[in-house]
Order: structure tokens, then C-alpha cells, then sequence
């Protein structure tokens, strides 16, 4: 016989059949990405001067486009940096002992401080970083944006990097990978089911700050850039309904576009990081993850860039390799932990005592006093919000995560509800109040939960989507009741999810108490009783003390909540119903 008989496949018959159209429309959909990138971005560098800077933008409907892809373009660009800071300030907290001890608690204040408290400082420096240029006025607006996204995906990313399994740890040190390589081939892969989960919703986090970011009014003046947020700023300052409801409508459907171009082939690609022996047999699918998996062009790429993984790994090994020295002298870790406590404590003091006497110089501590207690009101607000979301959106988490075919209808729906911008509706809201005679200062809960409550949700589904297919099938084939079921299996596998997500919804919440506590729809303003109305008007009228009494107050409700709270029942998560 001159045939010869194959036992096994070849890897062509493995490899997807590949196509010619795939090939154009990803051609062509990269080169108008491209264009469109290079065109809107060309805005962003134009000369500027602060003085006569404009303070609303046109609200002419043709502008929309333009304003949308200005928007997009920023908040890409605040996701970029949020990536960064994610994996070098995680990486840090996880893998340094003594700089764990200050990066959480300063990721608990980073968090804490709303997001005008940044803007309040940062605003000037930004400018005078690009004098006579709007791009430091765009810098400002992209770091305020940074700020409601960051936060969230490092705490995600910690704790998968802190309740990475064993055997991955042990693997890694084994096989002698260096830090670099294990950080690209062992933590990467092992956090991105949360890290795209959560950067998804931090996303949805930045769009509810969109307006604050992109109409800035701190210290008595205002700037608008371009952008769908001033926009509604702007059409909500002439009262003009109809052109709110247009922006409403393009918001929708630009988010919309996103979860199918963007998200939902990512949340699909990142299914084959899962750790587990078996493999669901209903796997999520993406239209758009197809296409670039029938094109030709990403395996180009690969064959381009491939040959230069070997001489990155190759360099990156002068950082050392991936293993904890076996035995360090006591003497020399005690002189170690001693200087650190002084340096890091002496810090601190000093801050401490240059924070005091600039508030007794100026406000005086008697406000600082006036400031808890609004505080105290806001925190009943926060307490309320977090019962409720967890009672309604834990079993909806659930159900989502556990069921592809739901995730798939459902996903579109809960990532417009997530990231569209719920400020846009205060306007149409107050109306409702003042039209009603409703109160703010309870309706107010529930404007905090539009922007605070899809962290606990979304972080609910990646725990639940995460969960090992050999337990589900144990738990089907043992027949458990349904109470068994929730007791043994669910909840202590979504348990670490939750404890995430319900510390940044927490954090959301007060950031989101902020724009909450006081509306505004034309020439009508109501104003609810707590911080984060102080903190805004504050804000407005560049009352400098104030604003550092409100932070400080809000910073130390928040940090220390999650120390006497949160951060115990983490350690109970990572402690006992880690994955």
C-alpha cells in the first residue's frame, strides 16, 4: 500500500476554514478605525486660553457623531492607563509584602476621593503642563475618568493574583520562569475573566462620570470640551428636552455598538483562561470573535511579532526570577520592617500635621464635625443601597452567569444599563420630583444606585461564570436540593466575587453621592442633606478647606469601613472559599 494511514489529525483539519471577505472587512474595519482615530484626535490639540475659554458647546444634533467619537475616544484612552496602573499596582500589592501594607489602604482612600475631588486639583496643574494648548484641559478630563475606572480593576485583579491556586505558584517557580514571563503566562491569563468582567463595568463607571469630566466646573469657572457629556450639560442648561432624549438615544446605541464590536468578543475570548478539567457544552459564541478568527490577518501579525517574544523574555530576565528567597536573616528583616515603619510613619505625620493646620487656619475643626454628621446621613444612604442591590441582583447574577444562552441575550441589556450614563436622566428626574412634590432626600438612594449597583452585579456574574464545570455537574449528578444548593455551591463560589464587588459599589456609591445629592434641571436645583452635596458645592464655589474637609471625611468613612468591615470578610474569602 503506497497510502499511508494517519492515527491522528493534522493541525490544518484543527484550524478554522479561513476566507478572503473576512480578510476585507477586517482590513478595512482596522484602516477606518484608524482613520477615524487620527481625525477625532486631531481636536484635541488645539490652541486655548483659559480666560476665554467656552463654557458650553453647541448643542446643534449634527454634532452628535462628533462629540460621541470625542467621548469614545477618551474614555478608551482612560481604559488604556487604567490597564497599566492595574497591572503594576496589583502586581505590587500582591507580590511586595511591606508595600501591600500602604498600597491597599491607599487604593481604599484612591477610591474614596470623588471624582471632583481630583478634578479640583488637578485641573490647574494640567493646564499649566500644556500652556496655550486644550490638551491639558483633555488630560484633565481623561485622568478624571481614569479615576472611576482604575480603582475597581485592581482591587479585581489583586485578589486574583492573592487567590491564585497553588499549583500555579508552584508550577511557575518549577519551571524557573522569570518574573516577566510569569507575569505574561501565569497572572495575566489567571485574572482576565475578572479583569475583563470588571473592566467592562469600569467602563460603565466612567460614562456615569462623563458629564463631571467633560463639563468641569471647579474654583468659579468652567470649561466644556467636546463631548456627548457636556453636551447634555449643555442642552440640560437651556432646558432643552428633545436634544437630552436625541443624546440619550445615541448613548444607547454607541454602547450598544460597543458590546458587539468590543466586549462581547472579548468576555468570549477570555472563556479559554478558565482553570477547569471539563469544558461547558454550551460555550458562548461572538459574531465579531468569528470574523477575526476566519481572517488571515491576525496569524500575519502573530508571524511578525512572534519571533520577538524570545528576545523580551530573554532581556526581562535581568529583573530576576519568579521565587521568594528560602531564608532571610531575622536581624536583617527586623532592620528592614523598622525602616519602613519609619519612613512610611513619618510620611503620614507629616501629612497629618500639614492637613491640620491648614484646616484650623482656614475653616476651623468645628466643620470638620458639621461634615461627619453629613456624612453619617450619606452612609444610611450607602447601607440602604447596598441591602437592596444585593437582595434584587445576586439571584439575577446568578441565574446569568450560570447560563450561557441567558448571558448571551442578557449581556447586551445589562451593559446598557451598566454603562449608560444615568446622570443623563437626572434632569427628566427632578422634573418628576419638583412635578410630584417627592423628596430628595430619599429618591436620592436611588439615583446613587444607578451608578453604584452593577459593580455588585456584574462582579456576581464573572464569579458565578467562573465557577468550576465539574462542581455544577457534581452538584446535578448528587441531585442537591435547591437550599443545598445555593448553601454549598453557589454562594461560597461567588463569595469572593461579591466581597469585590460590594466594596466597589460601596466606593461607587459615595462617589455617585456627589452628583446625587443635588439635581439640577434648568433653572431648578434640589439638594439632598449630606457630604455629597457639601462636597459639590464646595467644589463649585472653590471653597479649597471645604473641599479637603469633605475628602477627608469621606475618605475616612469609606477606608474605614473597609478595614473594620470589607477587608474581613476579603480575607475570609481568600481564606476559605477561594477557588
Amino acid at each position: 500500500m503506497n497510502a499511508t494511514l494517519r492515527s491522528y489529525p493534522s493541525r490544518g483539519v484543527l484550524d478554522r476554514p479561513r476566507s478572503r471577505w473576512a480578510d476585507i472587512a477586517v482590513f478595512a474595519g482596522a484602516a477606518v478605525l484608524i482613520w477615524i482615530v487620527v481625525k477625532v484626535s486631531a481636536g484635541m490639540h488645539v490652541p486655548f486660553d483659559e480666560n476665554t475659554a467656552p463654557t458650553t458647546i453647541s448643542t446643534d444634533p449634527s454634532e452628535l457623531p462628533y462629540y460621541a467619537a470625542r467621548s469614545l475616544l477618551r474614555m478608551f484612552a482612560a481604559l488604556g492607563l487604567s490597564i497599566v496602573f492595574t497591572f503594576v499596582y496589583a502586581t505590587a500589592a500582591a507580590r511586595l509584602p511591606r508595600a501591600e501594607k500602604v498600597l491597599l489602604p491607599a487604593l481604599d482612600i484612591l477610591q474614596s476621593v470623588p471624582v471632583l475631588g481630583f478634578l479640583s486639583v488637578t485641573v490647574a496643574g494640567f493646564i499649566a503642563l500644556f500652556p496655550g494648548s486644550s490638551l491639558g484641559l483633555e488630560c484633565a478630563s481623561i485622568f478624571a475618568i481614569f479615576t472611576s475606572q482604575a480603582w475597581n480593576m485592581a482591587f479585581a485583579f489583586h485578589h486574583s493574583l492573592v487567590s491564585q491556586p497553588r499549583e500555579l505558584d508552584e508550577a511557575s517557580r518549577n519551571l524557573r520562569l522569570s518574573r516577566w514571563q510569569r507575569f505574561w503566562r501565569v497572572d495575566v491569563p489567571s485574572g482576565m475573566f475578572p479583569l475583563v468582567w470588571n473592566g467592562m463595568m469600569s467602563f460603565g463607571g466612567g460614562w456615569f462620570f462623563l458629564t463631571a469630566s467633560e463639563a468641569i466646573s471647579v474654583n468659579n469657572r468652567s470649561f466644556a470640551l467636546p463631548g456627548i457629556g457636556s453636551y447634555v450639560a449643555s442642552a440640560n442648561a437651556q432646558s432643552q428636552t428633545g436634544r437630552m432624549v436625541l443624546a440619550i438615544v445615541v448613548m444607547i446605541v454607541m454602547v450598544v455598538g460597543l458590546n458587539v464590536l468590543f466586549w462581547r468578543p472579548l468576555t468570549v475570548w477570555a472563556e479559554r483562561f478558565r482553570v477547569e478539567d471539563t469544558e461547558s457544552a454550551d460555550a458562548p459564541r461572538s459574531l465579531m470573535l468569528d470574523l477575526l478568527r476566519r481572517s488571515h490577518i491576525p496569524g500575519l501579525l502573530g508571524r511578525i511579532f512572534g519571533p520577538l517574544v524570545y528576545p523580551v523574555d530573554r532581556f526581562m530576565r535581568i529583573f530576576g526570577l519568579a521565587e521568594y528567597p528560602l531564608y532571610v536573616p531575622a536581624t536583617r528583616r527586623r532592620a528592614a520592617d523598622i525602616v519602613f515603619t519609619v519612613v512610611v510613619g513619618g510620611a503620614l505625620v507629616a501629612g497629618v500635621f500639614a492637613m491640620a493646620r491648614y484646616i484650623a487656619t482656614t475653616a476651623g475643626f468645628g466643620e470638620v464635625g458639621h461634615a461627619a454628621w453629613l456624612g453619617l446621613l450619606t452612609l444610611l444612604r450607602v447601607i440602604v443601597l447596598l441591602i437592596f442591590a444585593t437582595i434584587v441582583w445576586v439571584p439575577i447574577g446568578v441565574w446569568i452567569g450560570l447560563n450561557p444562552k441567558v448571558s448571551r441575550l442578557a449581556q447586551p441589556i445589562v451593559q446598557v444599563l451598566a454603562s449608560f450614563p444615568a446622570n443623563f436622566l437626572f434632569p427628566l428626574v427632578t422634573g418628576v420630583l419638583v412635578a410630584t412634590g417627592a423628596s430628595l432626600q430619599w429618591a436620592s438612594i436611588l439615583l446613587m444606585a444607578l451608578g453604584a449597583q452593577w459593580y455588585i452585579l456584574f462582579n456576581v456574574i464573572a464569579g458565578a461564570s467562573a465557577v468550576p464545570n465539574d462542581l455544577r455537574e457534581a452538584a446535578a449528578n448528587l441531585r442537591l436540593p435547591r437550599n443545598l444548593w445555593w448553601r454549598k455551591l453557589i454562594l461560597p463560589a461567588i463569595f469572593p466575587s461579591f466581597v469585590t464587588g460590594a466594596i466597589t459599589a460601596a466606593g461607587g456609591a459615595w462617589n455617585a453621592s456627589i452628583v446625587a445629592e443635588i439635581v439640577s434641571s434648568g433653572d431648578t436645583t434640589l439638594t439632598a442633606t449630606g457630604l455629597g452635596a457639601y462636597i459639590a458645592e464646595a467644589t463649585r464655589v472653590g471653597d479649597g478647606p471645604q473641599i479637603l474637609i469633605g475628602v477627608l471625611v469621606m475618605s475616612t468613612f469609606v477606608v474605614g469601613i473597609n478595614r473594620l468591615f470589607w477587608r474581613r470578610l476579603y480575607a475570609l474569602a481568600q481564606r476559605r472559599y477561594s477557588l
